[in-house]
């Protein structure tokens, strides 16, 4: 089994689905089910265990995924031990949400490429929830990412700014806001609700806190989602300031009081500690420590 192939069963055992592995890794359905049978032929074990409706690692399979985490690992230390340390190169894989890629990334992306013209980025954009796991299952180097109270003890993160979380609702359907006792009423308000992640455990806690069993119109993946169908009047949405303040229909959108009042969203550069001696990962990691007082107080944010 070569390197690529363990790239590609590390990649299904995340998805734990054929079509969005075999098209995010440019192979098709049937060449990729032809390597991971490959890889059980050769080890003798079945390591997903699949039918027409669902995928699920097997125990072998787990093991076979720890292996080839650390395979993958070692290879990238070769490759930074075999580089010429006259100049970086090597490639630096990230994951963030849309807004931080043209409202955070830009400015150390400038700083890092001015300094390091040899490495190459690779950036992949997706929900903001998913960037820890993108992270921990070593599909990215660095990622952008709102800090959770406890972090997983392998990431080491530095804290970029924070960012309040706010209640929208559409300005053209403002009116489905509903009151009582000064307050909103949220159990004939329609709220869409992120599916996962911080944002949703702190309204679920905020609700439950207070004994609320709220009209919820939507499960939405990403803030920007949610911001698009608050604008449409599905319902009123809780998402960062930082995004509302970049998204292209923040015009059409005003923010609700009195609201929940939610933690703010402390936003930070994350890195598996084990990936910290990776030449072109602390070259972006200082770059982006030395340049955090320019983050915050940069237009970027305004």
């Amino acid at each position: 089994m070569d390197i690529q192939t363990l790239h590609l069963f590390t990649h299904l055992a995340r998805t734990l689905h054929f079509g969005r592995t075999s098209r995010a890794c440019n192979i098709t359905p049937s060449a990729l089910t032809r390597r991971i049978q490959r890889i059980e032929a050769e080890l003798g074990r079945q390591l997903f265990i699949r039918d027409n409706r669902s995928v699920a690692l097997t125990a072998s399979g787990q093991l076979f995924l720890e292996y080839a985490r650390d395979v993958l690992t070692r290879q990238e230390r070769l490759l930074d031990d075999l580089a010429d340390n006259r100049e970086i190169g090597g490639t630096l894989s990230m994951y963030c949400s849309v807004t931080a890629a043209y409202s955070i990334l830009p400015v150390l992306f400038r700083r890092f490429r001015d300094d390091h013209p040899g490495v190459q980025i690779k950036l992949q954009t997706g929900d903001a929830a998913l960037a820890l796991a993108s992270l921990q299952n070593l599909e990215a180097d660095i990622t952008i990412a709102a800090l959770p109270r406890n972090l997983p003890g392998q990431v080491k993160y530095h804290k970029l700014f924070e960012t309040p979380l706010v209640c929208i609702v559409s300005a053209s359907f403002a009116d489905i806001v509903q009151y009582r006792a000064g307050g909103i009423d949220w159990q004939s308000t329609p709220i869409i609700m992120p599916d996962r992640g911080l944002s949703r455990q702190r309204i679920e806690r905020w609700f439950a806190e207070r004994k609320i069993v709220p009209d919820v119109y939507a499960n939405v993946a990403g803030n920007e989602a949610i911001i698009a169908m608050v604008s449409l009047g599905c319902g009123v949405g809780v998402v960062p300031l930082l995004v509302l303040q970049k998204s292209p229909i923040r015009q059409e959108i005003v923010i609700v009081e009195p609201a929940p009042s939610l933690r703010p969203f402390s936003i930070g550069v994350c890195i598996m500690k084990k990936k910290r001696q990776a030449p072109q990962v602390q070259a972006f990691w200082e770059i982006a420590t030395a340049n955090t007082g320019n983050l915050v107080s940069g237009e970027e944010f305004s």
